[in-house]
């Protein structure tokens, strides 16, 4: 694997892990009422999705490799040009049912290499 794909997986996972510390034990009414934590989860969405955009520029059979690529880059867009409509609980959704599968994924390329 090349070193820049390695780091774009890194900031994916460093990205992550940063949305479950925000997050810690909170519900969706703490997630709901705390714009700053809201903020800072979705500004991780939006690296996310970046990286994984260039990565797949960068190596697309790596990213075959990932669950829903194409669906994160779209969410990072929506967070981004769609700012003043965002679901909080689609993005509660996504952090609850699909950040477990992407750290596992991503955790495991970065260890095979």
């Amino acid at each position: 694997m090349e070193l820049e794909s390695k780091s774009l997986l890194y900031d994916i996972l460093q990205a992550v892990e940063r949305i479950e510390r925000f997050i810690g034990d909170a519900t969706f009414d703490d997630f709901e009422r705390d714009d700053m934590m809201r903020s800072a989860v979705e500004r991780q969405f939006e690296i996310i999705g970046e990286a994984m955009n260039r990565l797949t520029q960068r190596d697309r059979a790596l990213t075959l490799q990932i669950s829903d690529v194409s669906r994160i880059i779209g969410f990072r867009n929506q967070l981004v040009h769609g700012y003043s409509s965002v679901d909080e609980r689609i993005v509660w959704d996504v952090i609850l049912g699909n950040l477990p599968t992407l750290w596992k994924q991503v955790d495991a390329l970065l260890r095979e290499e």
